[in-house]
């Protein structure tokens, strides 16, 4: 049954930056017409997996195309979209669906929420064979490791917190982790202290270790049941992998494993001294603070239940990259990152970490990031998921880069003379500027661009060119218009024929 909201006009449906030019993605696809076999199915399901999204009937998608759905047919195309859900979706799925008014035709939008009851199936697979979950812009079977994750989520328990039955608590070392955490809290964890922090489960008489016990030991076991719980590092020759300068693997307690990554990226990028007057300042090539935040946040924000995959450091002449296993939670849109919002992946070792001192306050990992690189012009932060990986990377901007050997030490001095520094150092956004000297569609950027990721294109991109003036909107009085369009400003004109 349709709800009440019978017309609208296509803009911001919640939070989510959505016009009929961007890009399918993780919650957002385009039909032309009702599809054939089980895909609108698997699509729902997929949705109702993750973190919700739309199916917006009425747009061709290649090319680009609003066809819209005519008037008579609209509301048997609704009932067939509910009906269809009905009969395919298992447990129940109660779909949102209106209409939507977009350059004078009609748009039929079905929006799917986030489910209570995962694993949602399609019923003519069955659980083992029907659990679809969205990756990007397409539905992929659920493997076995996701299929679990699903679960746990229907019963509001966090991978870290799972007892490990088959594991006794005296296979599992605690001593080195017991001894640091007294050290950096003055509090002695006995095995009911280590119950209330979810390191112990006990069933009767019997203590089981939880997997973030595990995580946290010292043993043998740990290796045997997370052998790709550690930090594979790497120093490359120029800006691919095909040739390495340095490598190393860490591993032991996840909790230990910060220092030695700070110092093997230390021995692997430069540091230079400038003279300030009378003093030397030195400065690494990039700002430590913001690299020891992204390694914490990819140690205790990895989904720890993926199988085959460890966090990846790698650095580049002209780039530092670190990956971590496990897309982004389902209630965390990417947008949202850096607004002080949390999302807690792992609860038991979360905690954990902030009384080691390792993070410190919930959701301000990114912003600590972002204020750090805000005092070096000549490095820019991007952060994306890649499949079911989430990546920081910082970047030279290429006017500022000084690629050379590892293992020199820069020495500058201030100059006498005022050296012109512009406001935009970045190469790909001056390449972006000069392509919008004439009025451009969000889609047409990207596309120039070569770029698919709408939020992180608007975050790396259009929200710099905005904020700094260097681009304006040609509907400046409704931004979230579907007409709407970029074009230079004068100071960007400025600034391309500087």
């Amino acid at each position: 049954m349709m709800n009440s909201k019978r017309v609208g006009i296509l803009m911001n449906l919640s939070d989510d930056l959505f016009v009929w030019q961007q890009p399918e993605s993780r919650r957002l696809e385009f039909k032309e017409i009702f599809p054939s076999g089980n895909q609108l199915a698997r699509t729902v399901i997929a949705f109702a997996n993750g973190a919700g999204g739309r199916v917006v009937f009425g747009i061709r998608d290649n090319p680009r195309e609003i066809v819209g759905i005519p008037d008579e047919e609209i509301f048997r195309l609704e009932e067939r979209i509910a009906q269809h859900i009905a009969d395919q979706c298992a447990p129940l799925i109660i779909p949102d669906i209106y209409i939507q008014a977009c350059e004078g035709r009609n748009l039929l939008v079905v929006e799917i929420f986030s489910g209570f009851q995962k694993p949602y199936y399609l019923k003519s697979k069955g659980k083992s064979g029907g659990i679809y979950v969205r990756l990007g812009s397409t539905n992929k079977l659920a493997s076995e490791d996701v299929r679990e994750e699903l679960k746990r989520q229907r019963r509001k328990i966090s991978f870290d917190a799972v007892p490990v039955f088959n594991l006794s608590f005296a296979e599992v070392d605690l001593a080195q982790f017991q001894n640091d955490y007294r050290k950096a809290t003055g509090r002695i964890l006995e095995n009911d202290q280590l119950k209330n922090v979810g390191l112990l489960f006990q069933d009767r008489d019997q203590w089981f270790p939880t997997h973030a016990a595990v995580l946290l030991s010292e043993s043998l076991v740990r290796k045997q049941l997370f052998p790709y719980a550690k930090i594979e590092c790497a120093r490359f020759k120029g800006t691919d992998t095909r040739v390495f300068l340095d490598q190393m693997t860490i591993e032991g307690p996840i909790y230990a494993a910060v220092e030695p990554c700070l110092a093997f990226i230390k021995k692997n990028i430069a540091l230079s001294s400038q003279i300030a007057g009378v003093y030397r300042e030195d400065q690494w090539e990039y700002p430590l603070e913001a690299i020891r935040e992204a390694i914490s946040n990819a140690i205790i924000h990895r989904d720890y239940a993926i199988l085959g995959s460890d966090i990846k450091v790698a650095i580049f002449d002209d780039m530092l990259e670190i990956t971590s296993p496990g897309a982004l939670p389902d209630t965390m849109p990417i947008e949202k990152l850096g607004t002080g919002r949390s999302e807690i992946r792992n609860r038991v070792l979360a905690p954990i970490f902030k009384d080691l001192k390792l993070i410190e306050a919930w959701g301000t990992g990114i912003q600590k990031m972002q204020k750090a690189i805000e005092k070096r012009q000549e490095i820019e932060l991007f952060l994306s998921e890649t499949g079911r990986a989430f990546q920081v990377q910082f970047k030279k901007k290429p006017k500022s880069a000084h690629i050379a050997d590892r293992t020199t030490v820069f020495k500058t001095v201030q100059v006498p003379y005022k050296m012109r520094t512009s406001t935009i150092q970045d190469a790909y956004k001056l390449k972006l500027l000069d392509f919008c000297r004439e009025q451009r569609s969000m889609q047409e950027m990207m596309t120039y661009m070569n770029l698919k990721h709408r939020a992180s294109f608007l975050i790396n991109y259009i929200h710099p060119l905005l904020q700094k003036q260097l681009l304006s909107l040609t509907i400046p009085d409704k931004p979230k218009s579907p007409r709407q369009k970029y074009i230079v400003t004068e100071r960007g004109h400025d600034e391309l024929n500087k």
